[in-house]
């Protein structure tokens, strides 16, 4: 009935921080990089899909289509 006891703690410098760490601002630290990928990757999207350039139409109608710039130029079959 007590609250534990001796942990064996190996004297180690971590990157993370240790072994029972609790980084200040982790949450808004967090949100910042969540908001950095985000933005990354919504720029990657528009550049890829205003370069995706299909020289044979495909057999099926496949979903970068929609959103594709060229879609009706390359494939005369989309309305």
């Amino acid at each position: 009935m007590g609250a534990g006891g001796w942990f064996y703690v190996p004297k180690v410098w971590t990157p993370y921080g240790g072994w029972w760490s609790n980084p200040t601002h982790w949450k808004r630290n967090t949100g910042i990089a969540g908001v950095g990928i985000v933005c990354v990757a919504t720029m990657l999207f528009s550049v890829s899909a205003e370069r995706e350039r299909r020289p044979v139409a495909p057999f099926r109608q496949i979903p970068s289509q929609s959103w594709c710039k060229h879609a009706k130029t390359d494939d005369p079959r989309l309305k």
